[in-house]
């Protein structure tokens, strides 16, 4: 019997050591101090391998080490400590994706995602609770960090993002006077399971935080109506298609977009794929972190109905990731539309901050999908300053994207294609045959 019980006990270790390997965390930023978004950007030093973009963006680099320890279950933990702003405010997390070996970026002139917003609650640093935890589900982001060909031609850049300001808790909150600091922000990821990487992922960011509304050229489809179209091309053919969507509403004065519930209606390719009402929750589970008394809470708990029938979100909650899944896409154009058509925007004030993102999989990841009997090469690969492209049937058309979707610029001499020029990384050479044959290479860029 010991001996049965003790082989019981050695079988449990194995197991819960084999679980506990499967589980991973990495923080990204430890308590990072934001300050005041419209002051000019602090000198105070920031942790080793930081970056201050400004004073409410910090940006920081996932090691490969890191990437490579993801698996197919990935949280992503916000905690926000309150400083010298009393007051709700708007914050992300994002993805930049720089170009591999850059020290630094310029995150006008990057590709980025929104990976997850929040919105800070109204507290007073002087009483408990002085922070905020966010928590958000995103197992789609480890097949982002696991797939080389992503990671071979990017450094993939974690964002947090917070803009505060302090004027209101210099005079409103004891030991703010004079002070410029808003925020501390922590960020760990954690991650579970394990991920065999068996396509090659399409990521194509389409908005980061754009302004949506019906008053702003640019910010709307036609002035006076809330609908915004992106449209996008597809030079191949994706399966396990999804959206990722972010919005939440924002404008103040009475009866503005932050205390009006509007539909959503969400089109693709012409078809409604998605309708949502901001809110829909009681906010009274979130009255414990707004400390300071300024805030929408009022002195005694609420009714669920109450909350519900105004409220968009609740200060100190996660703004919903909208996850819209779409199938098999088809190569060639397509559109994305989103419309609130009853939002007023009371005095032009306000805003429906709009990002998205496409993600999916690759049909042909490898290359070469059907060539029939046509002899057709590609070479060298990697390739170093040209490749050469070789083919029985006449070429109608060649393109060179990144791993982005991207169009890249290239030269073609003859059938030689110049990629000195470009960076190292993955690339897709695509092309069209006379006969109608659609080829698509993968090539390395040395």
């Amino acid at each position: 019997m010991k001996t049965k019980i003790t082989l019981f006990f050695i079988l449990f270790g194995i197991f819960n050591n084999n679980l506990k390997a499967q589980s991973y965390s990495y923080t990204v930023f430890n308590e990072i101090l934001f300050y005041d978004g419209y002051a000019a950007v602090v000198s105070d030093p920031v942790p080793q391998d930081v970056i201050r973009h400004s004073n409410d963006l910090y940006a920081k680099k996932l090691p490969e080490s890191v990437l490579a320890s993801f698996g197919d279950q990935v949280t992503v933990n916000v905690t926000i400590k309150a400083a010298c702003d009393n007051y709700d405010r708007i914050g992300n997390v994002n993805l930049a994706f720089v170009p591999k070996g850059e020290s630094t970026y310029n995150p006008s002139n990057v590709q980025r995602i929104e990976i997850g917003r929040y919105i800070t609650p109204f507290m007073d640093k002087n009483v408990s609770p002085t922070e905020v935890p966010y928590t958000y589900t995103v197992d789609n982001l480890g097949k982002i960090f696991k797939d080389t060909a992503i990671t071979s031609t990017y450094d993939i850049w974690v964002e947090l993002e917070l803009f505060g300001v302090p004027y209101a808790a210099n005079t409103q909150i004891a030991g703010c006077a004079g002070r410029n600091d808003v925020f501390f922000g922590t960020l760990e990821f954690v991650s579970s399971g394990t991920l065999t990487q068996s396509n090659q992922t399409f990521l194509l960011p389409l908005s980061m935080k754009a302004n949506f509304n019906n008053y702003q050229t640019g910010a709307t489809d036609a002035i006076g109506t809330t609908t915004k179209t992106i449209s996008f091309t597809l030079s191949e053919p994706i399966d396990n298609a999804k959206f990722y969507l972010i919005t939440s509403n924002h404008g103040a004065n009475s009866g503005g977009e932050e205390y009006v519930r509007r539909w959503h209606y969400v089109y693709f390719d012409g078809t409604q794929v998605l309708s949502y009402m901001p809110g829909g929750i009681s906010c009274e589970p979130y009255r414990v972190y707004n400390t300071q008394a300024n805030g929408i809470y009022g002195s005694s708990p609420q009714s669920f109905f109450w909350w519900v029938s105004w409220n968009n979100w609740c200060p100190g909650n996660s703004i919903p990731i909208r996850e819209i899944p779409l199938g098999s896409l088809a190569a060639g154009t397509h559109t994305f539309m989103i419309s609130v058509p009853d939002a007023q925007f009371a005095s032009q004030q306000g805003n429906f901050p709009l990002s998205l993102y496409l993600q999916g999989d690759y049909v042909y990841p490898a290359g070469l999908e059907d060539v029939d009997n046509t002899d057709f090469k590609i070479y060298p690969n990697p390739a170093t300053d040209f490749v050469i492209v070789e083919s029985s049937e006449k070429i109608k058309s060649l393109q060179v994207l990144n791993m982005l979707g991207e169009k890249v610029d290239y030269t073609l001499i003859a059938n030689r294609i110049d990629v000195s020029h470009l960076g190292a990384g993955v690339y897709f050479i695509q092309l069209e045959l006379e006969n109608g044959i659609k080829v698509n290479r993968k090539v390395l860029k040395k």
